[in-house]
C-alpha cells in the first residue's frame, strides 16, 4: 500500500496493496465520516457505540482520489523537499531526518566524474543522475521506487482502473524484467494467457536493463496495437513469446451469482473507489434473489493484487459488528494507526468463506486476514502473496514521486503477514502439469532485497499456489456448507479437479 505523504492523519490507510506492483499499487483516499473508525495505535481505538448506527455507507468515488495505494489529503500536499540539518529522533531513537553525508557525496561526485571523464561513450547528465536516483532507492526493497513525472501519472491513471494496456499487475525485479502479480480478470493478458507469477523478460523482442527505470512503461499503447511478451513460465523449458492487443481497461472489480438456492459467490478483482460500493450493491442483489436472506457467501479473492485499502477495510467493516481492522507501525509515530469496526453487519450473520490463492496480496490480505482473525470467515485455498508492508507516494516539486516503504502492517491479532501470507484453514492444491519441477517460488519472500518477515520461513519452502478454474469455489461451497461449529483441521489437502473449467 502507499500513501502520498507521511504527514498525514490517514498514513495506515496506504497499504499497498495490491503488493505495491508497479501497475496498480493500492492507494487510500482519506476516509469520509462513514468509514471505519481509526486512533493512532498510541491511543485507545474508538469503540463503537451500543446503538445501532445508519446502514453503512461506501465511500463516494468522487470524494476519494484513486492513486496508488495513497491517502489523499484534504489539502493540496506540499512538494518533498531536502531534509533540515538537524536530526531527529524517531520512536526508536534513531534519526528520522539525519544531516547530509558529506564524504558519501564526495564519494559520489568522484564516480560521476570518473564515469563524465572516462566512460567509453559519453553520458548524458540527466541519464547519469536519474540513475544514481533510482539506485539510491533500488537496495532498499522491491516496493521503493522512483517515479519520473510520466511514470507517476501512468501510475495514478492505472489505479483508476481506466487507462490504455494489458491489464496486468506487475513487479519490477532487479535486473529490470518483470514478475506478474496477476492478470486483471477479463482484460487481455488474462485471454492472452498469461499468469500470475510469470516472468516477462523482453517486450517486442528488447531485453531489459537493470537501469533503465520503469521497464513496463511499454505495455501501454494505443488500444488496437499489439505488444510481444517473452515470457518464463514454471514448468516450461524455454522462454516463449505470447503476442497481446492494447486496449482500454475498464475493470469491473464486483461480479456476483448464486450458487444454489440460499449460497451465493462474489468475486472481488481488485479494490478500487467504486468497489465497497458495488459490492453492497451486489450483496443486496443476492440477499433480493435468495428473497431476503443468504445462507452463506463465499467471498473470492484469488489473484486479487490489492489496489484501495479504504475500499477493503470498508467492506471488511461491512461484514463485521465490532472488532480490530487493520493497525499499521512504522519509524515515526504518525505511521501508527488502528482502523475498526462499526456495528452492523450486511450478510446478516451467515456463514462466509474466503476464497484466496498465491496472488491474493496486500489488500486482499488485509481483507482476508481481518475477517479471519475476528472469527468471522473461514480462509479457503492457498498460502497468499505475503505483502505486508506500506508504502508511502512522496510528490516532488519537479513533478517526479518517491514511492517508499514506510511501514508494516498487522492483522487484528497483532501479526504481521510480511513474507509469510494468510495460512488458510482448509488448503487447496493446484494439479501440477507433468514437467512440473518442486514447489511454487510465487511469493514475496522469494523476492530480491524484500523486507524479513516476522515468522518468515527459508524463501521459497512458504510459497502458495495459484488456483484457476471452477473447482476451488465447489470445494469453497463444501466449507460454507459444514454445520455451524464443525471443526476443519488447518491445512487439510484437497485436490483440485484436473480439467475443471477455466475463467
Amino acid at each position: 500500500m502507499s500513501l502520498r505523504h507521511p504527514l498525514r492523519s490517514l498514513l495506515p490507510l496506504a497499504l499497498a496493496l495490491g503488493a505495491a506492483p508497479l501497475a496498480f499499487a493500492q492507494q487510500a483516499p482519506a476516509a469520509p465520516q462513514s468509514a471505519p473508525q481509526s486512533a493512532p495505535s498510541t491511543a485507545p481505538a474508538t469503540q463503537p457505540t451500543d446503538t445501532k448506527p445508519e446502514p453503512k455507507s461506501a465511500p463516494n468515488p468522487a470524494d476519494t482520489d484513486p492513486t496508488d495505494d495513497t491517502d489523499t489529503p484534504a489539502q493540496p500536499v506540499p512538494p518533498a523537499r531536502a531534509p533540515a540539518a538537524k536530526a531527529k529522533p524517531g520512536k526508536d531513537g534513531d534519526s528520522v531526518e539525519s544531516k547530509v553525508p558529506i564524504e558519501e557525496i564526495r564519494r559520489y561526485v568522484a564516480v560521476y566524474n570518473a564515469v563524465k571523464q572516462a566512460y567509453v561513450e559519453p553520458v548524458d547528465d540527466a541519464k547519469l543522475m536519474h540513475a544514481a536516483i533510482r539506485g539510491l532507492l533500488l537496495d532498499l526493497d522491491p516496493h521503493s521506487v522512483y517515479l519520473d513525472k510520466v511514470a507517476a501519472e501512468d501510475f495514478d491513471e492505472q489505479s483508476r482502473g481506466n487507462y490504455d494496456g494489458i491489464g496486468v499487475e506487475l513487479q519490477r525485479q532487479p535486473d529490470g524484467t518483470l514478475k506478474v502479480i496477476s492478470p486483471i480478470d477479463d482484460t487481455p493478458a488474462t485471454r492472452a494467457g498469461i499468469k500470475a507469477g510469470d516472468l516477462i523478460i523482453a517486450i517486442d523482442g528488447k531485453p531489459f536493463k537493470v537501469d533503465e527505470g520503469d521497464s513496463s512503461s511499454t505495455l501501454r499503447g494505443a488500444p488496437g496495437s499489439k505488444v510481444v511478451l517473452t515470457i518464463v513460465r514454471e514448468g516450461r523449458d524455454k522462454p516463449f513469446d505470447l503476442t497481446v492487443a492494447r486496449e482500454t481497461i475498464r475493470v469491473t472489480s464486483v461480479k456476483s451469482r448464486l450458487l444454489e438456492p440460499g449460497y451465493a459467490y462474489l468475486r472481488i478483482s481488485a479494490f478500487q473507489a467504486d468497489t465497497a460500493a458495488d459490492f453492497e450493491t451486489q450483496l443486496e442483489k443476492l440477499k433480493t434473489q435468495s428473497g431476503g436472506k443468504l445462507r452463506g457467501l463465499v467471498m473470492d479473492l484469488r489473484s486479487n493484487p490489492g489496489g484501495l485499502l479504504t475500499s477493503a477495510v470498508q467492506i471488511a467493516d461491512d461484514l463485521l459488528d465490532s472488532g480490530k481492522i487493520v493497525s499499521t507501525r512504522g519509524r515515526i509515530a504518525i505511521s501508527d494507526a488502528q482502523f475498526s469496526a462499526t456495528p452492523g453487519d450486511r450478510l446478516d450473520g451467515a456463514p462466509l468463506v474466503v476464497l484466496v490463492d498465491a496472488g491474493s496480496a496486500s489488500a486482499s490480505e488485509v481483507l482476508a486476514g481481518a475477517l479471519r482473525d475476528n472469527g468471522r470467515a473461514r480462509v479457503v485455498g492457498s498460502r497468499t502473496f505475503g505483502k505486508g508492508s506500506v508504502q508511502t507516494v512522496l510528490p516532488l516539486d519537479n513533478g517526479d514521486s518517491v514511492k517508499l516503504t514506510t511501514a508494516r502492517y498487522y492483522t487484528p491479532s497483532g501479526k504481521s503477514i510480511q513474507a509469510l501470507g494468510i495460512v488458510p484453514d482448509v488448503v487447496l492444491r493446484a494439479p501440477k502439469a507433468p514437467d512440473a519441477d518442486g514447489r511454487p517460488s510465487y511469493t514475496e519472500a522469494t523476492l530480491p532485497g524484500h523486507l524479513h518477515g516476522d515468522e518468515e520461513d527459508t524463501p521459497g519452502t512458504n510459497a502458495g499456489e495459484v488456483l484457476e478454474g471452477d473447482a476451488p469455489i465447489a470445494s469453497a461451497l463444501a466449507e460454507l456448507k459444514k454445520p455451524a461449529g464443525a471443526k476443519t483441521p488447518t491445512a487439510v489437502s484437497k485436490a483440485v479437479t484436473p480439467g475443471a473449467s477455466k475463467r
